[in-house]
């Protein structure tokens, strides 16, 4: 299957089905996020209208990258977050990479955020809906870190031959830049076992699906099944 692999700076017209990778560490978060009962994820472009979100709608929690600032709830990082209890909250999240590449693609009439722990589900998702070639936005390093688009191409093959060893794809994610500047602490708002966490394989079992809901971009969790065993 001919999927495109491109940075947010090639994205040219709007493509039929996007899948948005950030590994490190945005869409890891958000999977986190939705497991300890987070509703919807809002995707803001600015730091100043996620705080605007925050404040007109009463109830709603706010995170960003880097570290703790004044009217922010959270921050970037799934080791954080994960003892965090947020049942039935609305989270608007803004991030340097992964929303910027979600809502460059934000009118595809699919688009699908992922990273390494839903991985599975994600490839299962384009799978059962038939979605034909996917462009994947690898939203690090301008679409060449190599975390992202080693989950990327592990979901293109996973969508295409079903179970697929992810060892070499996990290993080229542990030994990339964004995880050694991760490991030696130079990110803001960091856990020690923030790589660990993004390098779960389908931790969770759910896709995470964006869709327009009014004026905003939404994402939500999506369940989805295993898939039966094929028949040799």
């Amino acid at each position: 299957m001919d999927h495109r692999f491109v940075g947010i700076p090639e994205l040219t017209g709007v493509p039929r089905v996007a899948v948005v990778i950030d590994v490190m560490r945005a869409f890891t978060v958000a999977a986190w996020a939705f497991s300890r009962g987070v509703e919807r994820i809002v995707l803001a472009s600015t730091e100043s209208e996620a705080l605007a979100l925050k404040e007109s709608h009463s109830g709603w929690l706010a995170l960003k990258d880097g570290a703790p600032a004044a009217g922010f709830d959270a921050v970037n990082s799934p080791g954080l977050l994960r003892s965090r209890d947020f049942a039935g909250r609305t989270l608007v999240q803004k991030t340097t990479a992964g929303t910027v590449g979600a809502l460059a693609v934000a009118n595809a009439p699919l688009v699908l955020c992922a990273s390494f722990v839903v991985a599975g589900p994600t490839a299962r998702f384009l799978r059962t809906t038939d979605s034909g070639p996917v462009t994947f936005v690898v939203t690090g390093e301008e679409g060449r870190a190599d975390e992202d688009l080693a989950c990327a191409e592990y979901i293109g093959h996973s969508m295409a031959a079903g179970e697929v060893d992810a060892a070499p794809y996990l290993h080229r994610a542990r030994t990339s830049r964004a995880a050694a500047d991760l490991a030696a602490g130079l990110r803001s708002g960091y856990h020690p076992d923030d790589v660990d966490l993004c390098l779960e394989i389908d931790r969770f079992p759910f896709a995470m699906v964006a869709r327009q809901e009014e004026s905003l971009t939404v994402l939500r969790p999506v369940a989805v099944p295993d898939l039966p065993s094929r028949i040799h």
